[in-house]
């Protein structure tokens, strides 16, 4: 676990120190998936002698740098509509699913006490609710012994897949978040502190007293972070734990939604955590380089066959088997050298 604090700490994945023979595969983009990316990276090198260099900038950065052909494959918790996939001719598909927390730094409350329901979350980061005491908050945390201490928003500045997750959920849950604020891997804050990738908003709200940010989990159980229960759309109040991410993805239809672009904010269920999301890579389907390109699926098919447990450890909730199926026949039939040759098969 310390490799995955120092990792987190750095941004980058650099296990790369390559044989001579080897392919570089090049990665950026989402930090959502970047403790478990940095995990297998690490595990894979020992395995096969092949490294990764994932760069963590957010998954904006890693959608244009897909786009602009400058790494083997992009990563995006924000997954691409069909029509975007097709017009850059690209695949997508998801490799672990998690979710996005609430954290606070407030003195005397322990991580899981805070209980807060998405109304009262979209009113704080609009500006609205404005101190711990709120009697909106007091409502929800009837016995809690709330400060009259000012809220203090942390959000992120990059562009970002976790902020498209907490603010689609916030569109889904608040009216007026959906009309003045709205979904986007960035929008205009009403009101906050922006600091960079999910390793900056956990170190800021570490740091600062009184604030509160939205973190990917393993982020906030990484840095020991005090994150809130939520209640979600069955009225239930709900801790985020594998269970949680899990039941939020029961009914998900993967094969069904092009570049199996699911999205599970709000889903339905008692024992689901209503921030809950995939993350995806982009890939070309006729990629510049396609021994790198090769290298890339050998790499994600090894981290869904082998890297399971190694997920479920930082609470990422490991894709269903049919679905990884499915995508790697999407691998086999879409994604092709300049010859037409296909760069996956079941044997690789």
């Amino acid at each position: 676990m310390n490799f995955i604090k120092a990792i987190v700490a750095a941004g980058v994945v650099a296990v790369s120190t390559l044989p001579a023979l080897a392919v570089d595969i090049s990665g950026a983009g989402a930090t959502f998936p970047y403790p478990i990316y940095a995990k297998w990276a690490d595990a894979y090198k020992k395995e096969t002698g092949n490294g990764l260099n994932y760069q963590s900038i957010g998954s904006g950065g890693g959608i244009k740098q897909i786009q602009a052909k400058t790494v083997t494959f992009g990563a995006t918790d924000m997954p691409l509509k069909g029509e975007e996939l097709e017009k850059h001719g690209l695949v997508q598909f998801p490799t672990v699913m998690g979710g996005v927390v609430p954290v606070v730094n407030l003195d005397g409350v322990a991580a899981g006490e805070l209980v807060l329901d998405g109304v009262t979350l979209a009113k704080i980061f609009q500006g609205e609710v404005k101190t711990w005491d709120d009697a909106a908050i007091k409502k929800l945390n009837p016995s809690a012994k709330l400060p009259s201490q000012a809220i203090v928003v942390v959000h992120r500045s990059d562009g970002s897949g976790t902020t498209f997750v907490f603010t689609d959920y916030l569109s889904k849950v608040s009216p007026d978040w959906k009309s003045k604020v709205g979904a986007n891997t960035a929008v205009e804050w009403p009101t906050g502190l922006g600091a960079k990738g999910n390793e900056g908003v956990a170190n800021n709200v570490a740091q600062t007293k009184g604030s509160i940010g939205y973190v990917e989990y393993a982020y906030a159980k990484q840095n020991k972070l005090t994150f809130t229960k939520l209640i979600n759309t069955a009225g239930k109040t709900v801790a985020p734990t594998v269970e949680a991410f899990t039941a939020a993805a029961a009914n998900a239809n993967w094969e069904g939604t092009p570049g199996f672009g699911v999205i599970l904010t709000n889903e339905p269920g008692d024992a689901s955590w209503p921030i809950s999301s995939a993350t995806f890579i982009l890939i070309h389907k006729q990629p510049q380089d396609a021994a790198a390109a090769t290298e890339a699926l050998k790499f994600f098919a090894w981290a869904y066959a082998k890297g399971g447990a190694a997920a479920q450890e930082l609470d990422y909730v490991p894709m269903p088997a049919n679905v990884i199926k499915s995508i790697q026949k999407v691998w086999a039939n879409d994604i092709k050298d300049g010859s037409g040759k296909a760069l996956f098969s079941a044997s690789n």
